[in-house]
């Protein structure tokens, strides 16, 4: 199976955006530093940088103008002005011949949080859809990054609808197809603010093959390797939920709405610079930081 050569960027939502901040006012996060963080990495991977021509899709927001404009805004302080926004309402817009044209000849693209079923519901079987895979299997510096909406649409299983608060009932949880960029993954966001733990545990263990991916605010994981490599980038933790260790769960001998049983869940917490290799299911700490004052 070919293995793609471009890389993905799914963030858990909230990223720094260098937003200006009153005067001793203390940092969320000791590592929430703007000029390090998940935007400039983005922009690192590509091949030109700070020179790179990026790509905004708003689609998925309800306000895309005022979204939009805040990524330009971010994007210009870390020396990138070549920002373009694409503001796709729906499927007749998609098929614009001038949005396949930016598309081709863009370095990467980033797609807003808001609703990922309108990502997948817009952009699926789409010749937008099919030249952004393109892109993504052949060329090698080519960035997909997503926020929010946008990173849990970047999977083949999408989670599009569940509560916190009820997650662990049966059929709370509702899974559609999203846009495919990777296999073998469920995405979850904003996962430690609001609790989704429960949510995310219940698409897993419905699709154990799957490693669910909980990503905190302004933290993600760098995709790279075909898809197989996962590296944390950003201020907060990510929490891998595997369901392949599972001995027992009640899922089908339940009804609807009663109380999920699972035995044997493997659950990982990954911090700033930890790996994990999904096809073998392995913990790759990252080398710990020496101090100066050590």
């Amino acid at each position: 199976m070919h293995k793609p050569l471009g890389r993905l960027i799914a963030v858990g939502g909230a990223e720094d955006k260098g937003t200006d901040i009153e005067p001793n006012f203390p940092q969320k996060h000791y590592l929430n530093f703007f000029e390090f963080g998940i935007l400039s990495r983005i922009l690192s991977e590509m091949a030109k940088g700070k020179n790179s021509h990026i790509e905004v899709i708003t689609t998925a927001s309800m306000i895309p103008e005022e979204v939009g404009e805040n990524y330009i805004q971010a994007f210009k302080k870390l020396g990138c002005e070549t920002v373009g926004l694409m503001h796709i309402k729906n499927r007749a817009d998609v098929q614009k011949p001038e949005y396949q044209e930016r598309l081709l000849a863009c370095d990467g693209i980033m797609f807003t949080g808001g609703n990922q079923l309108r990502l997948s519901s817009i952009f699926g079987g789409t010749e937008f859809g099919r030249t952004l895979e393109r892109r993504y299997e052949e060329e090698e510096d080519f960035v997909i990054a997503g926020t929010s909406a946008g990173a849990m649409a970047m999977s083949s299983t999408m989670i599009y609808q569940g509560s916190s608060g009820e997650a662990l009932l049966k059929g709370e949880v509702k899974i559609t197809t999203g846009l495919g960029l990777v296999s073998d993954v469920i995405i979850d966001t904003h996962f430690v603010k609001r609790g989704r733990f429960g949510r995310l545990a219940q698409a897993v263990v419905s699709n154990p093959r799957a490693l669910g991916i909980g990503l905190g605010d302004d933290t993600g994981v760098l995709i790279s390797q075909g898809g197989t490599r996962l590296e944390t980038i950003g201020s907060g933790l990510v929490v891998l939920v595997d369901g392949t260790t599972i001995n027992q769960t009640n899922l089908t001998m339940v009804d609807d709405n009663m109380p999920i049983s699972i035995e044997g869940l493997t659950v990982h917490v990954m911090a700033k610079g930890d790996s994990y290799d999904i096809q073998n299911r392995r913990f790759i700490l990252a080398e710990p930081l020496v101090s100066s004052y050590s």
